[in-house]
């Protein structure tokens, strides 16, 4: 998987907690290319914290190997923005010490955006700069943490489940700031979430983990454009099918596009949402993405 133009790069990554555990990443492989809004889906404990936590460099992985922007974790960490789950901030600060703590980690750079973090903070989540954290909301704080992520100009942007806390309108705000920060400065986003629908309408890449590995991957286009939804009845000989589920008198089958339309069925073209969903609940093999899973999986 080595090549030009990834930010990310993961081959037989392994990581496993204690001995006898099943590993939580399991000869992994994934490419996410430069300046692309990458979703990274699966159930939870399919292994989507820890691959964002190993990228940022926070964990060392038991096998196989990672490159962030070129680097071993944590070799570009100036140029990485990390935004976990928690969200962990220094309670007693107001936000606007929290900024200021901000652009003082990140002065070697020279790449911190004191105006970016404050349109975050203050222009769009309409923040108090005297506000102390610990006095915040759980969506107002991550706020102040996405408010860091932009603020630093990382070249890749880690975010852990970074909607979560937040109201619809928050969401669709930060969404579009996302978006505009990828196509204006060519960051990276890899970004977890369990609301579907949410990215895929914002990620131009998708990444689906189940049991450790990469079920499914490519540009979100082409997931949507190599799958057909078929409802009726009959034979489906000659199609590699996904998933297919009773429904009526007949059944509706997530069938790989290819083979031509067979007589008994109708077709329509399936939303992001049913093509993870379906990958899902089949919990085939490692390689689900079929035939091209090698070319899919260069997310």
């Amino acid at each position: 998987m080595s090549g030009q133009g990834w930010a990310l790069e993961a081959e037989g990554l392994t990581m496993r907690y204690g001995r006898r555990r099943a590993p939580v990443l399991d000869d992994c492989g994934l490419t996410v290319p430069s300046g692309s809004v990458c979703g990274l889906v699966g159930p939870n404990g399919a292994g989507k914290s820890t691959l964002l936590a190993l990228a940022a460099g926070l964990l060392k992985p038991t096998a196989g190997s990672l490159k962030v922007l070129g680097a071993v974790p944590p070799g570009a960490r100036a140029e990485v923005a990390y935004v976990a789950q928690a969200k962990p901030l220094p309670s007693q600060l107001t936000v606007a010490a929290v900024l200021r703590l901000g652009a003082e980690l990140n002065r070697s750079s020279g790449r911190w955006s004191a105006a970016a973090a404050e349109q975050i903070a203050y222009e769009q989540g309409g923040l108090e700069p005297k506000a102390r954290i610990h006095s915040l909301s759980g969506g107002q704080r991550t706020r102040v943490a996405l408010a860091l992520a932009f603020g630093k100009r990382a070249g890749l942007m880690l975010l852990d489940e970074p909607m979560a806390d937040l109201d619809p309108l928050a969401r669709q705000q930060l969404m579009g700031a996302l978006m505009v920060e990828a196509s204006e400065h060519g960051t990276t986003i890899l970004m977890s979430s369990h609301v579907l629908p949410e990215l895929e309408g914002s990620c131009d890449h998708l990444a689906l983990l189940g049991a450790g590995r990469v079920r499914l991957a490519g540009p979100v286009d082409e997931l949507v454009s190599s799958h057909v939804l078929l409802t009726g009845a009959g034979s489906l000989d000659g199609h590699t099918v996904v998933e297919q589920r009773p429904a009526g008198r007949g059944a509706t089958a997530l069938v790989r596009r290819g083979a031509a339309l067979p007589p008994g069925w109708e077709a329509v073209e399936p939303s992001l949402e049913e093509i993870v969903l379906a990958h899902l609940r089949t919990a085939g093999p490692a390689d689900a993405a079929g035939p091209s899973a090698p070319e899919e999986a260069a997310v």
